[in-house]
């Protein structure tokens, strides 16, 4: 199956779920900005979580298929449509040959992900398919999608037939508009609000009371200049206590600096292996998908909470995710 990039959107890439256990050699992880839309999209066309698919920021892109294909999207709202006929959110959809699926500027979020059932062939490097932009690997050729560009999908695994087959069928309408889906409202990390949950970090000790206060109990604005390396903030400027020396530590999804200017900088996806700056927080793993769909100009506010909790909360999301790949499995085996 292949897909022909008319428009490539925004900034479009292969991602799966990172390039893992090579950072001690300075290769960044990378992967999907928001791994929970990432994994929900290939659970629903019958692939494994960590398969390839494709990252949409802010604009997507207008993809033509050359094959029959079953897709997913899910993430935030690109108001995605076939032919002109509206396309639904977190639900496995059949695209028949030469059709052309549209995505338009980003209504709601910041970034989805659409997962072919296959998957994407393109080679693995370091056991990954994610693009790392920087060092122009992985992914397709290193880079993001450019018009004319042509995707190739992976081999379809048995799973994946039963999904098509289902689609096919006449139990449920092409667009499976009408049938099972994800519930969105309850679920998807676009729509959990409230405060963005951390950990104290390392550093929190040698910032000034009124820093640590400020940080909890200020409201800050994502930068314009935010990207998938890291979400540089505005707000209050955070002191040091005293001006001391820190040594470059590894740092991790999610860590919290402050850098130089007093101004917080959240690593993401794309971060650097190691950071020199003071660590005030880190934010807890549940709560990365919620920043990922945050835009620039958009505001948050930090919520402490004890590894305990992180634990629980992170207990119950992968609870919750396996009930969904529980749900979709019994769908589709019994459809």
């Amino acid at each position: 199956m292949s897909i022909n990039i008319l428009q490539p959107g925004l900034l479009t890439t292969v991602q799966d779920l990172g390039r893992h256990g090579y950072q001690r050699k300075g290769i960044i992880v990378s992967g999907g900005m928001d791994p929970y839309s990432l994994r929900l999209a290939n659970m629903l066309v019958g692939n494994r979580e960590d398969e390839a698919v494709l990252e949409m920021t802010l604009k997507g892109p207008v993809l033509e298929f050359q094959n029959d294909a079953v897709i997913a999207i899910v993430g935030g709202d690109f108001t995605p449509s076939i032919e002109g006929i509206p396309l639904p959110l977190g639900k496995p959809v059949l695209v028949k040959k030469n059709n052309v699926v549209k995505m338009g500027s980003c209504s709601e979020g910041c970034r989805a992900y659409v997962a072919f059932a296959g998957g994407i062939n393109v080679p693995e490097v370091m056991n990954s398919k994610s693009t790392y932009l920087r060092a122009e690997i992985g992914g397709f050729h290193g880079r993001p999608l450019q018009a004319e560009d042509i995707l190739k999908a992976g081999k379809t695994n048995e799973k994946n037939g039963r999904v098509f087959s289902y689609l096919s069928s006449g139990q449920s309408d092409r667009f499976n508009t009408t049938t099972w889906s994800i519930n969105r409202k309850s679920f998807l990390p676009l729509k959990e609000k409230g405060p963005i949950r951390v950990i104290k970090g390392t550093h929190f000790h040698l910032f000034t009371n009124n820093a640590k206060r400020k940080f909890f109990q200020k409201e800050f604005k994502i930068n314009p200049q935010s990207d998938r390396m890291g979400y540089r903030l505005r707000g209050p400027l955070l002191q040091k206590d005293e001006n001391k020396d820190i040594l470059s530590e590894a740092v991790a999804l999610g860590t919290v600096q402050v850098a130089s200017d007093g101004n917080p900088v959240i690593l993401m996806a794309d971060r650097q292996t190691t950071g020199g700056y003071p660590r005030i927080a880190q934010v807890i793993q549940t709560d990365i998908p919620r920043l990922a769909q945050l835009k620039p100009g958009d505001s948050l506010h930090f919520e402490e909470v004890t590894i305990q909790e992180a634990e629980e909360l992170l207990f119950k999301k992968e609870q919750d995710m396996k009930e969904v790949q529980t749900g979709i499995t019994i769908k589709f085996d019994h459809s």
